[in-house]
């Protein structure tokens, strides 16, 4: 009953009213006569609005945790993707890409829980649009970051090159090779992914401290993706009316 109310068949938009009094019929079980609701435009007989809520009443939790999987998986996405546009385009980031993934995220959550939304899926949906964007920020930077390391690292060994070249010319010892780097220990990885994970949180902000208008831009462009996920997660409602008396046939 559950998916017979939350799936696109039937719509409760586009409901089939009886046209004659007396010739209703249930749009779920089908069954015709006596009293009848309407379940947001779409009749209904007692039993199936009574069971449908019995089972919306029993089944709250499966939903939420559908839908928390899902929009997770399309956070993920709108990150990888995000940072994927921007990297390609050189660090010109589209900021109207955040409008994507809020739409991405408050979609995948609605499929996970057959359309069943409320203040819980809202706010969730509002939490994973905002981290997906922001955290972007942190492969980004990773990668320009390292191609800047490449560059130096390029340059350093061009001057090292050198360095020998003129060494073996004037029939120096030859410099000793440099130490290697030492190795990382977990616990130094663990704080330096807490330190880019709070920069990646807070990218959006920082962004308006180094570019005040870009920044201020690129801040309300997230804000409207995060309404558009809000605006999705509400679901569709579940309202009934009635009961109402179904007329005798005119003879």
């Amino acid at each position: 009953m559950t998916d017979s109310l939350n799936n696109p068949v039937p719509q409760f938009g586009t409901a089939e009213y009886s046209e004659k009094p007396g010739s209703g019929r249930c749009q779920f079980c089908q069954q015709m006569g006596g009293n009848y609701y309407r379940v947001n435009d779409a009749m209904a007989c007692p039993g199936c609005v009574e069971k449908m809520r019995s089972e919306r009443a029993a089944d709250k939790h499966a939903p939420y945790v559908r839908a928390v999987t899902y929009g997770i998986a399309a956070a993920v996405a709108g990150l990888i993707g995000y940072a994927l546009i921007a990297i390609l385009l050189q660090g010109w980031v589209i900021s109207y890409m955040s409008l994507g993934v809020g739409w991405l995220v408050g979609v995948a959550m609605m499929k996970g829980s057959n359309g069943v939304g409320g203040r819980p899926y809202q706010i969730t949906a509002a939490l994973l649009t905002y981290a997906a964007v922001s955290m972007a920020a942190v492969p980004i930077s990773i990668y320009f970051a390292s191609e800047r390391g490449r560059q130096r690292e390029t340059q350093q060994q061009k001057a090292e090159e050198e360095q020998r070249q003129l060494e073996r010319e004037f029939g120096q010892q030859p410099s000793a090779a440099p130490k290697p780097a030492p190795e990382m220990s977990l616990a130094k990885l663990g704080r330096i992914a807490g330190q880019l994970a709070l920069v990646g949180l807070t990218s959006p902000f920082i962004e308006v401290e180094n570019s005040p208008g870009w920044g201020a831009m690129g801040l309300l462009i997230l804000f409207v993706g995060i309404r558009i996920a809000w605006r999705i997660a509400a679901g569709r409602p579940f309202q009934v009316y009635g009961p109402f008396a179904d007329s005798p046939s005119a003879s």
